[in-house]
């Protein structure tokens, strides 16, 4: 059975997540440097084995000193874990995509299910073949090592638990790579 490859087009892509701060508001963060790469026998994509990665040190909340912080041994530990990883499948579970796989973060592994909402595919008008996914989820980030906390005078949390993750993701199919013997 032949698999077609498809990469994460960076441009068009973006990888977000959410967590509660003081328990009444939200904190929005991004990664600005991932990369990923799905390989599907079909057009809908079951069964596909993804991979991800992102750059620790790319993390982004529009915060600088929050951003120090999140880098620092407290959360991330950008210097000795410097990229989270997954690798996993895309599933269908009552007609509904899930991506299933094992998530890494600051060398701890758990195995996690995320929601996919897939748009389609489409050639775009330079020739190219895109798919595109909105994916979402929740993870518990002490699962994952990152329990620094805190608690104000008043006994609230000043950050959650309960990580939402959200990326919106435009795939690029790539070329059909021909051999030489195939060519001869």
């Amino acid at each position: 059975m032949s698999t077609t490859k498809w990469s994460i087009d960076t441009t068009h892509s973006e990888v977000s997540f959410k967590v509660k701060h003081l328990v009444i508001s939200t904190v929005t963060g991004f990664f600005k440097e991932f990369e990923g790469a799905a390989e599907s026998a079909n057009d809908d994509f079951e069964g596909a084995k993804v991979s991800f990665a992102a750059e620790v040190n790319s993390i982004n909340t529009n915060q600088k000193d929050r951003d120090a912080h999140l880098k620092s041994a407290d959360f991330f530990d950008a210097e000795n874990y410097p990229k989270l990883t997954f690798s996993g499948n895309v599933t269908k579970v009552g007609g509904e995509h899930k991506l299933v796989g094992e998530l890494e973060i600051r060398g701890n592994k758990k195995e996690v299910e995320l929601d996919v909402e897939f748009g389609g595919v489409v050639a775009d008008p330079w020739g190219q073949t895109k798919a595109g996914f909105e994916i979402e989820g929740k993870i518990s980030r002490k699962e994952f090592g990152l329990t620094w906390s805190a608690v104000t005078e008043a006994g609230s949390v000043v950050v959650s638990d309960q990580v939402r993750l959200h990326l919106s993701v435009q795939l690029v199919k790539q070329p059909v790579e021909v051999s030489e013997e195939a060519i001869a």
